[in-house]
C-alpha cells in the first residue's frame, strides 16, 4: 500500500502540491486526474523518490521512498517527457533495466516488442512520440515491479495501442497484483479503467473515492415543474449547479438515487429523468465548486 500524510512542495514562491494524504490499496488502479499545474507530475515524482517532500511523508509498505534504493526497485516511473541514453536502441534499453530490476523478464520484452512492431536494433531517437511511448510501458511491464506509475501513459497512442496497453495492465493486475497509479487528463481513458480516483486542484486533494462510489453519490437530473416552481424549491437536495431552459431544468445533485428520487416524486414534477455523469462530468462538477469555473475562463 501507498501513503501519503500532509504531503507539500514548493518551489520558490509554488505551492505545487498543498498538504495532500491519500492512501492507494495494492491491487487496484488509482486514477489522478486534476487541473493544469495541480500538481499531478510532482505528486508521482515524489512519489518516486525523484523530488524530496518539504514536509509531510510518503511510504510504499511502510518504508520512505526518497534515496531508498531496495523500495525503488519494486516500482517503475513512466514520465510524460520520454527519456532514453543517447543514440540507444530499445536492447540496450532492455541491458539496462536488466541490470536495474532483477526480475526483468527479457523474453517477454522481444515478445512484446515483436507484437508492436518495434525494431528492438534501431535507434530510439528516430522512434515517434507513440513509439517511444510504446517502449516506456513495455520497458515497464517488462520490469515486473509491483508498483507501475504512469504519467500521461496514453498520450499519444492511437485507439488500437491504447487498448492494447490497458489490456496488458488488466493481465499483470490479474496474474502479479500489479497496481498501476495513472495521472492523465484523458478522463474517459481513467473511467474505463480505472477503479479509484483521486482529484487534485491547485495542489489540494479535492477528493479521494472508489470511482463507483463517486458516481453513486452524485446525480444529474432533467426535469419539467409544476408552474410557480423553480429549482430553489427543491431544498431537500443538495444542489451542485443549477442550469435551466426554458422550463427545461439540468440539476447536478449530491445524495444517493434513492434520496432524488424521492424529492422528486414528492414535487410530482411534469416530468423527470435520472442521468448518470461521466468521470469528465463530475470532474467538472467538483472543481467549479473550488472555484475553477469554466464560464469564467470562457467570458
Amino acid at each position: 500500500m501507498i501513503k501519503a500524510e500532509n504531503l507539500t512542495k514548493r518551489f520558490d514562491t509554488i505551492l505545487a502540491v498543498d498538504r495532500v494524504s491519500a492512501e492507494i490499496k495494492s491491487g487496484s488502479v488509482f486514477g489522478l486526474i486534476g487541473t493544469n499545474g495541480a500538481g499531478k507530475s510532482t505528486f508521482l515524482r515524489m512519489l518516486s523518490g525523484i523530488l524530496k517532500p518539504d514536509e509531510g511523508t510518503i511510504t510504499i509498505d511502510g518504508e520512505s521512498v526518497f534515496e531508498n534504493e531496495e523500495v525503488k526497485r519494486r516500482f517503475f516511473y513512466i514520465s510524460d517527457d520520454q527519456y532514453f541514453f543517447n543514440n540507444s536502441t530499445p536492447s540496450d534499453m532492455m541491458g539496462f533495466y536488466s541490470r536495474v530490476y532483477p526480475d526483468f523478464d527479457p523474453i517477454r520484452f522481444n515478445h512484446l516488442l515483436d507484437n508492436f512492431g518495434l525494431d528492438p536494433r534501431r535507434k530510439i531517437h528516430t522512434f515517434s512520440k507513440g513509439m517511444k511511448k510504446q517502449l516506456s510501458v513495455i520497458c515497464g511491464i517488462c520490469s515486473n515491479t509491483d508498483y507501475l506509475f504512469c504519467d500521461e501513459t496514453f498520450d499519444g497512442l492511437d485507439p488500437v495501442m491504447r487498448q492494447a496497453v490497458k489490456s496488458i495492465f488488466a493481465n499483470d493486475m490479474e496474474e502479479r497484483n500489479l497496481t498501476p497509479i495513472i495521472a492523465s487528463h484523458n478522463l474517459r481513458e481513467l473511467e474505463d479503467i480505472c477503479d479509484h480516483i483521486g482529484l487534485l486542484h491547485r495542489g489540494g486533494i479535492l477528493l479521494s473515492r472508489e470511482l463507483d462510489d463517486m458516481k453513486l453519490n452524485i446525480h444529474k437530473i432533467q426535469c419539467v415543474l409544476k408552474d410557480g416552481m423553480t429549482a430553489d424549491d427543491l431544498k431537500s437536495l443538495d444542489k451542485i449547479k443549477i442550469e435551466n431552459r426554458g422550463k427545461l431544468y439540468t440539476i447536478t445533485v449530491r445524495g444517493t438515487k434513492e434520496q432524488v428520487v424521492k424529492t422528486m416524486e414528492s414535487c410530482k414534477p411534469v416530468f423527470y429523468e435520472i442521468i448518470p455523469l461521466s468521470l469528465e462530468e463530475i470532474f467538472i462538477s467538483e472543481t467549479e465548486v473550488a472555484g475553477y469555473d469554466i464560464k469564467k475562463l470562457i467570458f
